[in-house]
């Protein structure tokens, strides 16, 4: 069985808010390896910001981070593909809890099924400015004067950073219909991103985050599901060889 969910935003907004998210994560969390999960796919965001050094991490996410390696510790295949919040990414997932990050887009089988997994960020359509800012952040440059500089000054980077990209991307339409089109899916090109895949590329399961919005969206000889955000409603997708299940999570 293999768990999917996306957009968790830990540390945005009031701590209290954010603390009892992170509850809600948790609990989810426990439940994967309640039932003997053999993945769980973690596709971006899961912070509202991330940077990590060489010996320092952001300290809020502690009862996360150790939940996560219990997981890994019980044999579950944790693989995490980063967001455009939680970029900051150096080596402490893969070292010290044992989690395959991906930078980019990650193309597999699961369940007998050709996946195509992406945070969805840059799938905009004129999303020229914001992938001018990816490669700013991301640049190998830009994240060595991050570490060069105090922790408690580059996570407050960090910090400011996510918020950037929240502002641009908050002006994007995502919930909206394509506007060539009836089907459901958005204006701003995740779902045309996704229908290409599928029928262009005979991907069977596109899954997407980003957008906020939950949706699934059955297309001839496949599915895109978009896992929308734990801000609200807390959507996760289960997949095993003979099911594919789009919920919410019940708390």
């Amino acid at each position: 069985m293999h768990f999917f969910f996306s957009d968790a935003h830990l540390g945005l907004g009031q701590p209290a808010a954010s603390r009892q998210r992170e509850q809600a994560v948790l609990r989810f969390l426990r439940m994967v390896g309640q039932q003997g999960a053999e993945s769980l796919f973690i596709v971006g965001d899961l912070f509202d910001y991330w940077f990590d050094y060489r010996t320092v991490i952001p300290r809020q996410f502690v009862r996360t981070l150790a939940a996560i390696a219990e997981l890994v510790d019980a044999g579950v295949r944790v693989e995490y593909v980063i967001g455009n919040h939680d970029f900051g990414h150096r080596d402490f997932f893969q070292n010290e809890l044992g989690v395959a990050v991906h930078t980019g887009d990650l193309a597999t089988t699961i369940a007998g099924r050709r996946c195509y997994i992406s945070h969805g960020d840059g799938k905009a359509f004129n999303d020229t400015g914001y992938l001018i800012l990816k490669k700013i952040l991301r640049a190998r440059a830009s994240n060595a004067l991050f570490r060069a500089i105090h922790p408690d000054l580059g996570i407050g980077l960090a910090m400011w950073a996510s918020q950037r990209s929240r502002d641009y991307t908050s002006q994007k339409n995502y919930e909206a219909k394509r506007l060539d089109s009836e089907k459901p899916g958005e204006s701003d090109g995740l779902y045309a991103f996704a229908e290409k895949k599928i029928l262009q590329e005979g991907f069977q399961l596109v899954v997407m985050g980003h957008s906020h919005a939950p949706r699934r969206v059955e297309l001839d000889g496949g599915t895109y599901i978009n896992l929308g955000a734990w801000l609200k409603d807390r959507y996760y997708l289960r997949l095993s060889d003979d099911e594919l299940i789009f919920q919410p999570f019940a708390l």
